[in-house]
């Protein structure tokens, strides 16, 4: 069977404040969200069974809870697909880190299947739909860095500096219910023109109350002090500083004490999922000058492969361009033709 391969990347919240509580018992937050580079990589293969599997299991989490399997449940009730998928990830972010791993392997776990069970939902019915799983599955969904308000869910994409950034996991994890539940959070900071915040207001709500529960996170915000103006991000455990490059985040992260992780990672303003799609349609291009099917001189597998790629592509606002991408438009009308090539 066909299976692709994406990325999920990490997210810090540069800055979070709660706005208020809504009746639902959720709260209204002002956030500022941007991606970082790398992640997991998640390999998607569907079946005709319509079983959904993932490997390896997360220890402590049944596999019908983990936001993966969700996300790929979800999707396949919505479009009613008969499809299933194995999913297999190759490493996974550290849990209760405030990094939003779970919420981006759900949000690459829906673009995925979308291109494979050939759902032809768009981005922003994707993002609608990820809203059931998280409040910040919607900004994994679009790819972007984004200011966020609402529950996190009304995103407003914008540009900011590309920096490097040195993220420290302590050994604990945080129950996001916990923070927010908990009576001394603040909860009524006065809204704000969020894009006219300087990076001096910029602070996070759920850091106190964290830090007073887990004082690992106390310690690595002050250990990090020392080489800049560290933060917790989402509701913790991970702090994040910023570096001025990528050789001093590594200088620094050579330091940190062995009992607790780390990693240097560059913000980026868009997501490495749609970077790979770009990356695609030059490599698809070039592959396809002077040859009419991908793999050999007759349609195969790997062109019924290629044209998933491409369905997908369509869902995160990419297509083939004429004038640019000639030989894609050639093929893929070509395979259009044939009766045997349903999707």
């Amino acid at each position: 069977m066909i299976s692709i391969t994406l990325s999920a990347p990490p997210k810090p919240n540069l800055f979070l404040h709660i706005t208020g509580r809504r009746d639902d018992g959720y709260h209204n937050l002002e956030t500022l969200f941007q991606l970082l580079d790398g992640g997991v990589q998640l390999t998607f293969t569907p079946n005709k069974t319509g079983t959904i599997s993932l490997s390896p299991q997360v220890e402590g989490v049944p596999e019908s809870d983990n936001l993966i399997v969700r996300a790929a449940k979800l999707l396949q009730t919505k479009s009613g697909s008969q499809l299933g998928c194995h999913i297999e990830l190759d490493k996974r972010l550290p849990m209760g880190a405030g990094l939003g791993g779970g919420s981006s392997n759900a949000a690459t776990t829906l673009l995925a299947l979308n291109a494979l069970w050939h759902c032809h939902y768009s981005l922003k019915e994707l993002a609608q739909l990820g809203v059931q799983l998280g409040a910040d599955v919607p900004v994994f969904v679009e790819g972007k860095t984004a200011y966020a308000e609402g529950i996190g869910e009304q995103l407003i994409p914008t540009e900011i500096a590309e920096c490097w950034y040195l993220v420290i996991t302590p050994p604990c994890k945080v129950p996001t219910g916990q923070i927010f539940s908990h009576p001394e959070l603040t909860r009524h900071s006065p809204p704000s023109k969020i894009r006219a915040l300087s990076e001096e207001q910029y602070r996070n709500d759920c850091q106190a109350i964290a830090e007073k529960l887990y004082p690992q996170i106390k310690e690595v915000v002050e250990w990090l002090q020392t080489y800049g103006n560290p933060m917790m991000t989402g509701t913790g455990a991970s702090v994040f500083c910023r570096c001025a490059t990528q050789a001093e985040g590594e200088r620094i992260l050579f330091n940190v004490p062995s009992q607790w992780t780390g990693f240097v990672a560059k913000g980026v303003n868009h997501s490495e999922v749609h970077k790979q799609i770009d990356n695609f349609f030059i490599t698809l291009e070039n592959h396809l000058f002077e040859k009419e099917f991908i793999a050999t001189e007759k349609f195969s597998i790997a062109d019924i492969s290629a044209a998933c790629a491409l369905d997908f592509a369509r869902v995160v606002k990419k297509k083939a361009v004429k004038g640019i991408h000639p030989n894609i438009i050639r093929w893929r009308s070509n395979l259009s033709k044939r009766k045997s090539f349903n999707i």
